[in-house]
């Protein structure tokens, strides 16, 4: 099963999503998880690599459960582990071999082209306290068919 990584860098009611090329939907930066590396670390490399900033007092805000399925056989599964920082230094790159960068309002996580699991994961970890937990089931073609979600707060 992959392991996947994420961070969300939120400054000024604004959020750094990557627009990527393939479908032009916006992500949080992040990737895959390298062996033997840590949630954490994951997320603040991928961040660094994705962005050329480094992120300061990260925290976990989510942990979620990707199914793809084919009519009801799974034909793909990963964890996906998101990130927030409000604390980070240096000058971000505009734009990557993995895509755009660029400052958006957090209201346009409502709107702007993404995964609806990625939507349900942004809207949260940009406003709300605490973790949030569930699992997103897509078809190949990563529409929806179900989310579960569960979160707490400490």
């Amino acid at each position: 099963m992959q392991r996947i990584a994420n961070l969300l860098a939120v400054k000024d009611e604004k959020v750094l999503l990557l627009q990527k090329p393939r479908r032009n939907w916006y992500v949080a930066p992040g990737g895959k998880m390298e062996v033997g590396e840590s949630i954490y670390d994951s997320a603040l490399r991928e961040f660094y690599e994705e962005t050329n900033l480094q992120a300061n007092n990260a925290h976990l805000k989510g942990v979620f459960t990707m199914i793809i399925k084919r009519g009801e056989e799974i034909v793909d599964e990963w964890m996906l582990y998101t990130f927030v920082t409000k604390d980070f230094e240096g000058v971000p790159y505009e734009e990557t071999r993995e895509g755009i960068l660029n400052w958006y309002p957090i209201e346009d996580l409502k709107t702007l082209p993404m995964a609806e699991g990625d939507r349900t994961n942004l809207v949260f970890a940009a406003q709300q306290k605490g973790i949030q937990y569930g699992t997103f089931e897509y078809t190949e073609d990563y529409e929806l068919i179900k989310e579960t979600i569960q979160s707490s707060v400490e």
